[in-house]
């Protein structure tokens, strides 16, 4: 659902990474948009997570672990992680999808999170 990718972009402005794919969900969740930024306020800022795994992919798992039962959640996250890397041209963790040191160009964290939504909607078989 490009409504839903295109929102969490936009939510992007407002809130990290995590979150934002975290508030995308709210519906599939059923959980409140304060709650779920109670939630993913720890992780994925950005440039500020570089060493470590993306911040929306981290949120992205995260969607996937609160909607599903452990066995299923296991399952989704081992297809929202290959398909985000797909999308995001390889990468998973934020110095490699900003291009520091790989020699690309930086990426925008809107399209982490817009990779980030396309996965997990893939996963989850949700729209």
């Amino acid at each position: 659902m490009e409504g839903r990718v295109e929102y969490a972009a936009m939510r992007k402005r407002e809130m990290n990474c995590c979150q934002a794919v975290l508030v995308a969900f709210s519906d599939v969740l059923g959980k409140d948009e304060a709650e779920l930024l109670r939630i993913g306020s720890g992780f994925g800022s950005g440039m500020g997570t570089m060493e470590g795994t993306c911040g929306a992919l981290v949120g992205a798992i995260m969607v996937s672990s609160l909607v599903s039962e452990r066995g299923e959640a296991m399952s989704n996250s081992r297809a929202i992680v290959p398909r985000f890397r797909e999308l995001c041209g390889g990468a998973t963790i934020c110095r490699e999808l900003k291009g520091v040191d790989a020699g690309r160009p930086l990426c925008s964290c809107e399209d982490c999170v817009r990779n980030a939504v396309r996965a997990a909607e893939e996963a989850l078989g949700v729209s």
